[in-house]
């Protein structure tokens, strides 16, 4: 699928949002792999400030002034056809690729490439098998799709032949990596403005499965039906895991202490491994937890090993990220957006110290939520209280097809007795502050800036 190649006679390389979280990243990689780097921006960041220290030359702004003969341009999905900069390439005839095909192009500078795909989870099973690795001396290079505080960011560069990146299903872009080990950790209908159904998402997640070589490994969780399905009739060595299903590597004997955090003993081909202990919660996370160890026991790192790196990890931010405490409450943020995600994160909190789950929620893109509209209103029966906000539009324009007020009724007719819309994050910290009470839980959900509003609340204190 990759026509263009990284090679030598590239000296220059212009990215066009540069600023963002995985652009900034690979501009970090090719500068450390002996490219000059520039690219633009909308507005200033310290993201921008930290490449400017590494050698990149950064435009605020975008104008076609900033294409100063590059000998490539990368821009990201948000970059349309009418800017400027990419016009302006265009006009002289300099050659343009995606970011998701020059994350491609990167990887095949690696011989152990790692790519995490699902449509829930990568961020915490790249953090979790990225720590595991670098604790275990094979010093990865590491992107994240999270701020992950053991390695200062999203990104550490490494000197080895391993490297971690997330491999997001959107647009299919993940079809534009080179995999030497592809981990599948779940399907699930989303992204539905651009894919028409499940078969479809199915399709390219098989896609993303057959790019990975003969001698390269699909690590794949067995008890997701639809993940079954697509690692059949495969080239490359497949490794099963799973809780419910017989898998190559298995979890038992699952107990949470009392901090909701999870241990279990692993086999592998029932041969035990060991106990494993997280500091994260939910089963969701031993999920992750289990693609995470079978990833690390292919690329040779002991079992002992693996338990003791995995344990150390605490989560990146906003995935059940404790912000603080108020009035003795505490507050914590997720990113979850969609249902399954939802429903994972409020069965974590069963098992968190607590006396009422609060989960504040808010929406995110038109399309997602009415797609989904019945599965989400059915998504909150473990929150004692919930709080429905305006949909984040992101990418999307709000056409008047739903409505928030639409989540809130329908969560309301599935029997939850304590269901309700609020549009200002304000409004909703006065009331969480003046109704919450002493080891109350506070979930605020979403993939926009819902996060704010605990924020808010513990700057009340």
């Amino acid at each position: 699928m990759i026509s263009f190649e990284l090679n030598q006679q590239l000296r220059h390389i212009h990215l066009i949002g540069i600023g963002g979280i995985s652009m900034s990243a690979i501009a970090e990689v090719l500068i450390k792999h002996g490219y000059r780097v520039s690219g633009s921006d909308i507005k200033d960041s310290n993201i921008l400030e930290k490449l400017r220290k590494h050698g990149a030359e950064i435009f605020i702004g975008h104008r076609a002034e900033n294409i100063q003969d590059p000998d490539l341009v990368v821009y990201t999905a948000a970059v349309k056809m009418d800017n400027c900069e990419r016009q302006e390439a265009q006009r002289r005839g300099i050659h343009e690729i995606d970011r998701a095909e020059m994350l491609g192009l990167i990887m095949k500078k690696y011989k152990k490439a790692i790519a995490v795909a699902g449509s829930h989870g990568k961020t915490t099973t790249t953090a979790l098998l990225s720590l595991v690795l670098e604790y275990a001396n094979l010093d990865p290079t590491i992107l994240v799709g999270g701020e992950l505080n053991e390695i200062g960011g999203n990104i550490k560069i490494g000197e080895s032949e391993h490297f971690i990146t997330e491999a997001c299903e959107y647009v299919e872009s993940f079809l534009k990596f080179n995999p030497f080990i592809g981990i599948i950790l779940n399907i699930d209908e989303d992204h539905l403005d651009y894919y028409r159904d499940i078969e479809h998402i199915k399709d390219a997640f098989r896609s993303f499965a057959r790019l990975i070589p003969t001698e390269g490994y699909l690590v794949a969780c067995k008890d997701d039906a639809d993940v079954a399905e697509v690692y059949q009739d495969l080239s490359c060595q497949v490794i099963t895991y799973g809780i419910k299903e017989p898998s190559d590597f298995t979890a038992k004997n699952i107990i949470f202490n009392e901090n909701g955090f999870p241990s279990f003993q692993v086999t592998y081909k029932g041969e035990d491994l060991g106990t494993f202990q997280l500091s994260i919660p939910g089963v969701h996370n031993i999920y992750n937890a289990l693609a995470s160890i079978a990833t690390s026991y292919i690329l040779g790192i002991t079992p002992t090993e693996i338990a003791q790196h995995i344990s150390v990890y605490k989560g990146t931010r906003r995935r059940f990220d404790l912000l603080g405490e108020v009035n003795g409450a505490k507050v914590v943020d997720d990113y979850a957006h969609h249902p399954v995600e939802i429903k994972a994160n409020l069965e974590a909190a069963k098992n968190y110290p607590h006396k009422e789950i609060w989960c504040v929620f808010q929406p995110h893109t038109y399309t997602r939520t009415r797609a989904l509209l019945q599965e989400f209103s059915q998504s909150f029966q473990l929150a004692d209280h919930v709080i429905i906000t305006d949909i984040y539009a992101a990418r999307e324009k709000d056409e008047g097809v739903v409505h928030s007020r639409q989540l809130a009724d329908l969560i309301k007719e599935n029997n939850h007795t304590d269901v309700r819309y609020i549009k200002d994050f304000e409004e909703i910290a006065d009331l969480l502050y003046h109704n919450l009470q002493p080891q109350d839980l506070i979930i605020t959900m979403g993939a926009g800036d819902v996060n704010r509003i605990g924020e808010m609340l513990i700057n009340k204190k």
